[in-house]
């Protein structure tokens, strides 16, 4: 580990999704965080359209370990007339650091108008959004390119950096446009190479690291930035200075 950074892993599950052996059992979480110096993971569930019920669960989950995990909210525009409100008693009410959005559940592409509520309020209190991208048709990057410059005061966060190519390149896109967009490292189709890509293209400013544990076990996905052939000072931003700006630690 990199001496002296606090490592923040940006991307985690709350809930369980037994079909993908997601079972998000703090013991296990927490073992694998201790074996690698992980500090503090930051946490979502996905799994309830309405918010509420989800973002429940997530903040009784981050209650039993204050010290190591981040709540972030979900809201759904699948459920369109509950998502400013819950948003506002997640933040005021719940702690919430940050937004969750999974667009592969819904029809709406992330440029849809329908998403504008969220957008807006992040953009209003400076908050960052983490979002799916990938392969989905409602996920592609690219949309982040339509938003961003909308919401100047949100800070996208392409979850998986795309996954592959060419989402990938739209992401890195987008990042190079936009100085509010950011590159999130977890994926499940890693190829040799792309942290090195995602730093040399976008900066390591604009990369975090993120493991998407329980669904994945966040010690091989932190040793890809352990031994990228990128500088310490590089390591340090993506491990967890970067984080740490974004939600203001």
């Amino acid at each position: 580990m990199i001496a002296g950074t606090m490592v923040i892993d940006f991307h985690g599950h709350v809930g369980k999704q037994n079909c993908m052996g997601l079972i998000d059992d703090p013991n296990e979480m927490l073992r694998a965080m201790d074996a690698v110096g992980i500090d503090k993971s930051c946490v979502f569930n996905v799994f309830h359209p309405d918010g509420r019920t989800g973002n429940d669960l997530t903040a009784r989950f981050v209650e039993a370990h204050p010290d190591r995990f981040i709540g972030f909210a979900y809201v759904s525009p699948l459920m369109p007339d509950t998502m400013a409100p819950e948003l506002e008693r997640a933040f005021d009410s719940l702690g919430m650091r940050a937004i969750k959005i999974y667009p592969p559940y819904t029809p709406f592409p992330l440029d849809h108008p329908i998403w504008d509520p969220i957008y807006d309020f992040a953009h209003r209190r400076g908050l960052p959004i983490i979002s799916h991208t990938g392969i989905e048709p409602t996920a592609a990057p690219r949309f982040l390119s339509q938003v961003a410059p909308r919401f100047p005061g949100a800070s996208f966060v392409a979850g998986h950096s795309g996954n592959v190519e060419p989402p990938r390149s739209q992401a890195i896109q987008a990042a190079r446009s936009y100085p509010n967009v950011y590159l999130e490292t977890c994926s499940t189709f890693r190829s040799p190479g792309v942290v090195e890509e995602l730093v040399q293209k976008a900066g390591a400013e604009r990369v975090l690291f993120g493991s998407d544990t329980p669904l994945m076990d966040p010690r091989s996905q932190i040793g890809k930035i352990l031994t990228a052939d990128i500088g310490d000072q590089a390591k340090r931003q993506i491990l967890g200075e970067n984080a740490c700006r974004l939600l203001g630690i």
